[in-house]
């Protein structure tokens, strides 16, 4: 009699409850897929169609469960046969996290400690992986589907699913403790302006000021941190950009779902085995500017091309837009500083500053607060360089003043009340923006306040 849990040591020292159970139920479906796939006739794979195959495994599968019927008298067969088809087709144990379209991350830190992100919050879930080598075999099936390889040579690796959903692997001897893996998952249906205004995510006039500021042709940075929004943001802003225009869109792993019905997605190559064949963003930024772009929107600007996309919004490529990792507004200005510096051109840092200025007129910084939520805490314009160094002037902002009895950040919005110098641009485009848009004072979050 197998109890229905069992305590294992995790890598930090802690115990975690296992059930012994669900452990048991994978490591035999483990060892029927292997018996499975032992069964398949491999050459005629290439010659039928999924459904019919689909068909097929499904078939073996009963026959091999009947005639295991003893050792699986207590197991749910109809699960099973579920879970094989998956094991073959898709993600084994994780697929049917891959069906709910409320989880946003699903993180693999070994094969019984599974979590996942749901409304913004991290909880552990009961899916457990027969051991290390299964955990690896569905990384493996994820990188062959894009051409990747991942092993001891080559232990980490990027990739993307059909569905757009990011992938990052990493496996001994640089996982210690086994493989891990992280899955980033997007909607199919993209957030819109609206849902973050639902969400409390920012202000009806926040909306306002941006939706002028992308019309107008601004460029600006959207700056957070990791799962911050910035992505989201982007995509949502999009819908203001005007239909006539062209935008091509560059990214390391294509996840913008951008609202425009004018878009070339561009996506950056890894090197191949041999170590060739790689084509960066640099590469892609260089190369849109031949495709007769309006804009450019680059998914995250990390390095080198930093320089060339500023080229572009100095040289008729205005209202050019691109995300950033950062703590604050001013930090980062700093990075792309230092992004410039990447390139390997010795350029004076006043130069480098002087080129920001011009080509960028505003960073917007979003933050993940305590218990999920996302806010953009800061509107900024560039002002100037006064003194060797970047004047801001914050537009709006949020205040976190505590957290609630549930444990989510609670707070206000605010207006400064300075009236930024792009003021007249915005209205010479067509914004009726007015001067108590820029008022000081206080907006509160739309109350029950919900994750963005």
């Amino acid at each position: 009699m197998i109890s229905n849990q069992s305590s294992a040591v995790g890598a930090n020292g802690g115990s975690r409850h296992v059930d012994a159970n669900e452990l048991e139920f994978q490591r035999i479906k483990t060892a029927i897929h292997e018996e499975l796939v032992e069964s398949l006739d491999l050459s005629t794979l290439g010659t039928i169609e999924e459904d019919e195959l689909r068909a097929e495994i499904r078939r073996l599968a009963e026959e091999i469960c009947r005639f295991r019927r003893k050792s699986l008298a207590d197991l749910d067969h109809p699960r099973m046969l579920e879970e094989l088809v998956n094991e073959v087709f898709g993600l084994g144990p994780l697929e049917p996290l891959m069906q709910d379209p409320t989880v946003s991350d699903i993180l693999v830190n070994s094969p019984q400690e599974v979590f996942i992100e749901r409304r913004g919050r991290l909880e552990r879930t009961g899916i457990v992986f027969a051991d290390e080598q299964h955990v690896l075999r569905i990384i493996q099936r994820i990188v062959a589907r894009v051409g990747r390889r991942i092993d001891e040579v080559s232990p980490m690796v990027d990739a993307r699913l059909p569905d757009g959903s990011r992938v990052n692997a990493v496996v001994p001897p640089l996982a210690l403790g086994g493989p891990k893996l992280s899955i980033r998952r997007f909607g199919a249906n993209p957030l819109r302006i609206d849902d973050l205004l639902n969400f409390g995510s920012l202000t009806p006039g926040m909306v306002e000021f941006l939706s002028a500021a992308v019309g107008a042709r601004l460029s600006f940075l959207i700056a957070g941190g990791t799962g911050a929004g910035k992505t989201t943001l982007l995509d949502a802003l999009s819908s203001f950009v005007p239909p006539d225009e062209r935008l091509v869109t560059i990214e390391d792993s294509a996840e913008l779902i951008l609202q425009h019905p004018h878009v070339v997605r561009l996506e950056t190559r890894n090197p191949n085995t041999e170590g060739r064949g790689e084509i960066s963003q640099r590469d892609l930024v260089r190369n849109a500017l031949r495709m007769r772009p309006d804009r450019i929107l680059v998914g995250e600007v990390r390095g080198a091309e930093a320089l060339d996309m500023l080229q572009a919004m100095n040289t008729g490529h205005e209202g050019s837009l691109t995300t950033i990792h950062a703590n604050d507004t001013r930090d980062a200005l700093q990075r792309l500083e230092m992004m410039v510096a990447m390139t390997g051109f010795e350029l004076p840092i006043h130069v480098v500053r002087q080129y920001i200025v011009s080509g960028i007129k505003l960073v917007v910084h979003l933050t993940r607060l305590k218990g999920g939520a996302r806010r953009v805490t800061r509107i900024s314009e560039i002002v100037g360089v006064e003194g060797g160094d970047y004047r801001l002037e914050d537009i709006f902002g949020f205040e976190q003043t505590g957290v609630d009895a549930e444990g989510n950040a609670s707070g206000h919005f605010y207006t400064t009340g300075y009236r930024p110098i792009c003021l007249n641009r915005l209205r010479s485009s067509g914004a009726a923006l007015s001067d108590e848009l820029f008022q000081a004072g206080s907006v509160a979050v739309p109350s029950p306040a919900a994750t963005g």
